[in-house]
């Protein structure tokens, strides 16, 4: 292990909770006041890492800090010659199947070419000739007749289970095949909004083993792509400042195509990283 000594690893700590700090303020504020928010909040509720979880930098594995009791207190560290660094072997014995399953399922959709055809209508299939709307505080830009047609008139292409399976019952037989949980490895792929927003829900997973740069830039990258997606569904955010992006239209469908091939690319960018984690993790048991 390389230790770190606190000249050189406070100044890292300080910088990611103040980063942290900047990219969740907006949320903490709202929550102070009792305030909610149909976009940003989803990053808090579907992803259940809290604002104080996520200012809390980790170094990552091979790296100790030195003049740390904090972090030898934490679960999953250790110390050894006043130095707190991840015990690895301790963090496998509990978590050695999720690295496994992350790792399988990272390197699968990283290899995969993107697809760019689904328009993000997953949003419109959760309202498909619903009763009642997901987002009660919002209303439908085209209405739910216009909703509908919209589905009507587009395959469905879903490639993520985690949004497929928050489709209407009357959407499900429209999409071009069903999705299970078993088969995510077999289906994910990147050019899904979802999957991609899901990089982050990966780095959250393997804890302390992401180095915290890491896992921030996937939040970031998931508030991105989080906006889009809810730009691109058929709810009316303009009263929360958010213009539409119209993917009935052909200048609707190109605007999403472009935004989600960049997203793509940076995911997949995120995504080599964390295999690095995991590969790493999974080199001892190898």
């Amino acid at each position: 292990m390389t230790v770190l000594s606190p000249a050189q690893w406070h100044p890292y700590a300080e910088a990611h909770a103040e980063r942290a700090d900047a990219l969740t303020r907006g949320h903490r504020e709202r929550r102070r006041h009792g305030h909610t928010h149909p976009v940003e909040d989803f990053l808090f509720t579907y992803y259940p890492t809290k604002p104080a979880q996520l200012r809390v930098w980790h170094p990552g594995a091979g790296l100790a800090l030195a003049q740390a009791p904090e972090y030898a207190r934490r679960r999953w560290y250790s110390s050894q010659h006043g130095a707190a660094g991840l015990d690895v072997a301790a963090f496998l014995a509990e978590r050695a199947d999720a690295v496994e399953y992350i790792h399988h399922l990272i390197s699968r959709t990283r290899a995969r070419p993107a697809r760019l055809s689904c328009f993000g209508l997953h949003e419109w299939a959760m309202v498909y000739r619903a009763e009642e709307v997901r987002h009660t505080q919002v209303p439908l830009r085209l209405g739910a007749a216009g909703t509908d047609e919209v589905v009507r008139a587009h395959p469905l292409r879903c490639s993520h289970f985690d949004a497929f399976r928050f489709f209407t019952e009357p959407a499900v037989p429209r999409n071009e095949r069903p999705l299970t949980r078993a088969d995510q490895p077999a289906s994910e792929q990147p050019g899904c909004l979802h999957a991609n927003m899901d990089v982050y829900k990966w780095a959250t997973k393997l804890g302390p083993a992401v180095p915290g740069e890491l896992l921030l830039d996937a939040f970031a990258l998931a508030r991105e792509i989080r906006e889009l997606d809810m730009r691109a569904s058929p709810y009316d955010l303009t009263d929360w400042d958010y213009e539409p992006v119209p993917i009935e239209t052909a200048a609707g469908k190109a605007t999403y195509v472009s935004a989600q091939r960049s997203f793509a690319e940076r995911a997949n960018a995120l995504r080599d990283r964390l295999l690095q984690v995991t590969t790493a993790l999974r080199a001892p048991a190898s």
